[in-house]
C-alpha cells in the first residue's frame, strides 16, 4: 500500500527533532495563530452564550466521536486504571502524551467511562493557534468544547491562569499535553514542560497520569499506514506538596509524572525508553 508522502515527511521531522533533542517543536503544518488579547475568552463560562455553544459543540462532537468509533477510525482497545478517576475527591490536572488529533477524543471516552464525569467538567488546555485559527468543524470544537487556550499575551494568561486553578478549586478536571507538542503516532514519552504542573501546586490538586500505548491493527487507514489500536492507562494520582514553594512542588510532580509514564512505556512495549539523540534530562 502506497504512504502518503505528507505523512512520510512528518515522521522524516520527528526523526530529526528526536536526534537533535528538540522534542517541543511541532511537527505539523498548522495554521499560524492570532494573539489572544485579554478578555476576548471567557475561561469561566460565565455567560450563558458560552455556556450553550458549549452545549451545542458538544452535541456535535458526540455525534463525530460515535462516527469515528462505529468505523474503525478510533480504536481503544481496553482502558486500564479507570478507578483513579473515580476515586478522585477534588479536582485535578489529567496529562496524557500526545500523538495524534484524535487523542482528544480518546480521553473524553476515558472521562466518561469513569464516574467522575457525573460530578465533575473536563476542561482542555489548548494551543493559542488551535483556538483562533483552526478552521472548519475542529476549530469550532476548539473554540466552545470547554477549552482553555493559552495566549502569547501576559495579561490574558494572567486570566487563563486565575481561571485554571478556579476550575481546579471547584473540583474539576483540567487535560493538559504537557509536552507541549503533538507528534504522530509517536510512542516514547517526550520530556515535559512545567505548567501542567505548576497548575496542580498552585490549586493543591493532584495530577493524575494518562499515558496511551500504541499497537498496530491489522487494517491501514487511507495513508497507508496502520491503523492504532489504543490501550488508555491511567495511573496513580500524584499529590504535590503543600509544605514547599509551588515551584519546588512542580518539579517534584513533573519528575514523578515523567518516571510513571516511562514505566508504562518500558513495561507495555518490553524495552528500555532511549532516545536517537541519547539521554536527555527529564524536562524541556
Amino acid at each position: 500500500m502506497v504512504q502518503d508522502p505528507e505523512r512520510l515527511a512528518v515522521l522524516a521531522r520527528i526523526d530529526d527533532l528526536e536526534r537533535r533533542g528538540i522534542f517541543d517543536q511541532d511537527v505539523e503544518e498548522d495554521p499560524p495563530g492570532e494573539m489572544i488579547l485579554p478578555g476576548t475568552v471567557d475561561y469561566c463560562q460565565k455567560k450563558l452564550s458560552t455556556r450553550i455553544k458549549a452545549k451545542i459543540a458538544f452535541a456535535s462532537a458526540r455525534k463525530f466521536l460515535n462516527k469515528i468509533i462505529a468505523d474503525g477510525t478510533l480504536r481503544i482497545k481496553d482502558i486500564r486504571g479507570i478507578e483513579f478517576l473515580d476515586n478522585l475527591k477534588t479536582g485535578a490536572v489529567i496529562t496524557c502524551n500526545h500523538f495524534n488529533a484524535l487523542d482528544s477524543f480518546a480521553m473524553q471516552v476515558a472521562y466518561e467511562r469513569s464516574t467522575c464525569h457525573k460530578q465533575r467538567k473536563l476542561f482542555r488546555v489548548i494551543r493559542e493557534g488551535n483556538y483562533t485559527s483552526f478552521p472548519g468543524f475542529y476549530g469550532k470544537l476548539m473554540r466552545n468544547c470547554n477549552t482553555l487556550p493559552l495566549s502569547s499575551n501576559m495579561a490574558t494568561m494572567k486570566e487563563f491562569m486565575d481561571a485554571v486553578v478556579l476550575h481546579l478549586q471547584k473540583g474539576n478536571l483540567v487535560l493538559v499535553y504537557p509536552e507541549q507538542s503533538m507528534w504522530w503516532n509517536y510512542r516514547k514519552p517526550k520530556p515535559l514542560k512545567r505548567g501542567a504542573f505548576t497548575f496542580a501546586a498552585k490549586a493543591n490538586v493532584p495530577v493524575v497520569p494518562i499515558f496511551i500505548c500504541q499497537e498496530d491493527s491489522p487494517d491501514f487507514g487511507p495513508d497507508g499506514f496502520p491503523i492504532q489500536e489504543m490501550t488508555i492507562f491511567v495511573l496513580d494520582p500524584i499529590y504535590p506538596d503543600p509544605s514547599v514553594h509551588p515551584i519546588i512542588a512542580s518539579q517534584a510532580i513533573m519528575d514523578a509524572n515523567y518516571e510513571a509514564w516511562k514505566k508504562v512505556y518500558e513495561s507495555f512495549y518490553k524495552t528500555k525508553l532511549t532516545y536517537l539523540c541519547g539521554d536527555i534530562p527529564k524536562k524541556a
